[in-house]
């Protein structure tokens, strides 16, 4: 469920001068909403957040240049882009993604998940600390790559498994419900900042079929980038792959995370601790689903994530990401929605008690200048909150 939503409203080409920084939007109070904690930490600057170096955001660009590179240079590329975005506003998201051709989901990839892969991966550098922790970081691939097992899903296994043990890395894990291209290279662009020490498994759960997508992505991570015929020695000497093939390894499941049921989920989890990822996902899930069948998924994930996991939510801020509730459609933030059911009074919800850990209003991420890409990327502003599983 990668969404692109709001497009208009971040319509900005990669800048040859940082845009003014927009005013803070208006917060929607709920009518008298229960007593809240105060959260670990808040801020409204992009300064709060690092970003990947440039070099390395130059060479993500160009590992999706890369993977991409036939639909970018078709033809109908501005067709299938206007095809996605008509599907968009119109809210059908089946059109959009489950239901699309290969072309206008290589499409959607090419045009929207740059940015939110080089955003994502400033957000996972910023967690870094809690990422890197020994009880989330473990030796070799772990006990289990928790795949759902359920026979009718459509599972596509384990992509570019290590070649050998030789070399065992300490591995992280993530299952990442609604991920695709962006997320894997937000994570791989993440391992590549810590090789050759640390290595990683990806799970990507989604209702539309962005395996080949996925696939495509992930071979150009593990490939050295096209040098032109002109490049000198010490230029063909430090081309290498953004990182090697068997320091990041992903399984994708096509599924609808609100119809797995607690034993599915679970399985889709695993018995290691993990870092599970809703990124750009809830509020549509709280929109288009409504906030009963999302509560319900949430308080499921509560009851079977392995202790010590991380749950990292990172979404459209403010305004942008709200849900109505009752007959009088009255509008509840999406922070308050999540921790109304993750943190109620502080008690536990069957299964763990979620600490936030961190949590963060607005953050703009913004391009660097002198990034050279096919077309023009915008620049991106979300809110994050990262939460931590403990049993009580």
């Amino acid at each position: 469920m990668p969404r692109e939503k709001n497009m208009s409203r971040d319509n900005m080409s990669i800048p040859k001068k940082q845009a003014k920084k927009p005013s803070k939007p208006q917060k929607q109070k709920p009518k008298q909403p229960p007593k809240q904690q105060p959260t670990p930490s808040s801020s409204s600057s992009a300064a709060a957040v690092p970003s990947l170096p440039v070099p390395l955001q130059q060479r993500l660009l160009e590992t999706f240049n890369a993977a991409f590179s036939p639909v970018l240079a078709s033809p109908s590329f501005p067709a299938l882009l206007q095809e996605v975005k008509a599907a968009l506003y119109a809210r059908d998201f089946d059109a959009a993604f489950a239901n699309a051709a290969p072309d206008s989901l290589d499409a959607y990839a090419a045009r929207w998940s740059p940015t939110r892969a080089l955003g994502y991966a400033g957000v996972l550098l910023a967690v870094g600390e809690y990422l890197e922790e020994a009880h989330l970081v473990r030796d070799g691939a772990g006990s289990d790559d928790g795949a759902a097992a359920e026979p009718e899903a459509e599972e596509e296994p384990a992509h570019n498994k290590p070649e050998t043990q030789a070399q065992a890395q300490k591995t992280i894990k993530m299952l990442s419900i609604g991920g695709g291209a962006a997320e894997i290279a937000a994570f791989g662009a993440y391992l590549s900042t810590h090789a050759p020490s640390l290595a990683g498994h990806i799970h990507l759960l989604d209702s539309a079929p962005w395996g080949p997508v996925v696939t495509k992505l992930q071979d150009a991570l593990a490939t050295a980038p096209p040098l032109s015929k002109y490049a000198n020695a010490a230029a063909r000497a430090s081309n290498a792959a953004l990182l090697p093939a068997s320091h990041l390894t992903s399984t994708f499941t096509q599924r609808d995370v609100l119809s797995m049921s607690r034993d599915e989920l679970g399985s889709a989890l695993g018995n290691d601790v993990l870092l599970v990822t809703l990124l750009f996902t809830l509020n549509e899930l709280y929109t288009s689903a409504g906030i009963g069948k999302t509560t319900a998924f949430l308080l499921k994930l509560s009851a079977t994530v392995p202790s010590g996991s991380l749950l990292l939510v990172v979404d459209s801020p403010g305004s942008y990401s709200e849900a109505a509730v009752g007959k009088e459609s009255k509008k509840y933030p999406m922070q308050w929605l999540l921790d109304h059911t993750l943190r109620k009074d502080e008690k536990p919800v069957e299964g763990c008690l979620w600490e936030k850990i961190e949590s963060h209003d607005s953050v703009w991420f913004r391009l660097a200048e002198g990034l050279r890409y096919p077309i023009s990327l915008e620049n991106m502003r979300y809110q994050m909150h990262l939460y931590r599983a403990t049993r009580p």
